[in-house]
């Protein structure tokens, strides 16, 4: 079932199948489980010695001293009223892991180390009844979760447990060791797990709890790492910048080239292309748009472009038939007028021969002669400030501000 779930077989261990166990072992009797799809063992009420071989306690020693999370779960038929050991590993007289069930007191104890002394967590819980169970056992760092029969039961935080097993550990199924703690009943499904949430393996459909507590202290480190990185890294940053502060020193001056022109430090210039003041900084080109005054154009007045000018100005405006016309826009009347200082003047352009069927001839605003549907009207120059860019529509362009700016003044030409 673990492998079903994707379990990595040298993260488990099958305690029954590991000990070998078989009917003429001393003290236990096979017998029917609470399934047939492994060995179940009857550990009767007489002197035995059931622990593992020394190559088992060996990879049970590696697994504890390289994970911090682990659970142990088995399935078990108690006899009533009477108290035992489950699972013991041990050093001589300390327990690293011991799991007893008390039919007298009605408890599950868990016994384990912390700081070379030895510790005990006590859950009243009847175990010992006669009945079927399974019970799981997790531990990550120092969080407690204690399962019966895919409930949970209990969950506590306790002093992190000795996980740094000695070479002379040793591993014992149902007792103590070989004079104490007999468990009486039948054992099956006995195994040791470490991997996170181990219990799922036995149950499930039970939810998985992320992160585990050995999940969140893995993280901490990991900040704790990063951190550590951190400083070095801005001592390393901080003594590049003083080396790099004595290097700038040593130059005299430092030049700009900008379209094939070299400034000293400290020339300014103006780019007309994009109305720009630049300013050459200790070898960096600085630039900032040019700043437009505000306009309050007269009643009689609109703010257009003017060649060679980056500033909108105020032109005179042309009213015809209700319709206002700025300096340069045309009307199409009987014939072409153009406005020019707020008069209307006659235009006597001839119109280009256009290369498209009539249907799609388009007419733009404020112009006299037709064009082609899709026509590129940014191409005729329209102007658009360095933060806005310019987009065909289709009767005209218009001028839109960039991701990430907004207009000033309400105009699109000019963004910020």
């Amino acid at each position: 079932t673990a492998v079903g779930f994707g379990m990595d077989p040298e993260l488990e261990i099958d305690i029954i199948t590991e000990l070998d166990l078989v009917n003429t072992t001393l003290g236990v009797t096979q017998v029917s489980g609470l399934h047939n799809a492994s060995k179940a063992f009857l550990f009767q009420d007489t002197e035995r010695e059931i622990h593992a071989a020394p190559h088992v306690s060996e990879k049970l020693i590696q697994l504890f001293r390289n994970k911090s999370e682990f659970t142990f779960l088995a399935t078990l038929q108690q006899k009533a009223s009477t108290s035992g050991v489950i699972l013991s590993i041990r050093e001589l007289e300390h327990s690293y892991f011991e799991l007893e069930s008390s039919g007298l007191r009605d408890e599950i104890r868990y016994h384990y180390r912390f700081n070379g002394k030895s510790r005990t967590e006590v859950f009243p819980y009847r175990l010992a009844d006669g009945q079927w169970h399974k019970i799981a056992v997790s531990l990550s760092a120092s969080h407690l979760l204690l399962h019966v029969d895919c409930n949970r039961i209990y969950e506590r935080v306790i002093d992190p447990p000795e996980t740094n097993l000695t070479p002379e550990s040793s591993l014992w199924l149902g007792q103590r060791n070989r004079k104490h703690g007999f468990f009486k009943g039948v054992i099956q499904d006995v195994k040791v797990i470490f991997v996170p949430n181990g219990y799922i393996t036995q149950c499930p459909d039970l939810n998985r709890t992320c992160p585990t507590c050995s999940d969140f202290l893995s993280l901490v480190q990991g900040i704790m790492d990063l951190q550590e990185l951190l400083a070095k890294m801005t001592a390393k940053l901080n003594y590049a910048e003083t080396r790099l502060s004595q290097l700038e020193d040593c130059h005299c001056e430092k030049t700009c080239q900008v379209n094939g022109l070299i400034y000293r430090d400290k020339d300014s210039w103006v780019e007309d292309d994009h109305c720009r003041n630049c300013t050459c900084k200790s070898g960096v080109v600085e630039c900032r748009r040019m700043s437009c005054p505000p306009l309050d154009c007269p009643p009689d007045a609109l703010p257009v472009h003017v060649e060679s000018q980056c500033c909108k100005v105020c032109k005179a405006k042309c009213i015809y038939g209700g319709k206002v016309l700025a300096e340069g826009q045309r009307i199409l009347t009987k014939s072409c007028r153009e406005c020019r200082n707020g008069v209307l003047v006659k235009v006597t352009e001839t119109c280009p021969p256009l290369n498209c069927s009539e249907k799609d001839h388009v007419l733009p605003e404020n112009q006299c002669c037709s064009v082609c549907r899709g026509h590129n009207f940014c191409a005729e120059g329209h102007k658009c400030g360095e933060n806005s860019q310019c987009k065909n529509w289709n009767t005209k362009a218009t001028c839109e501000c960039k991701t990430g700016y907004l207009s000033v003044q309400g105009d699109s030409a000019y963004c910020e």
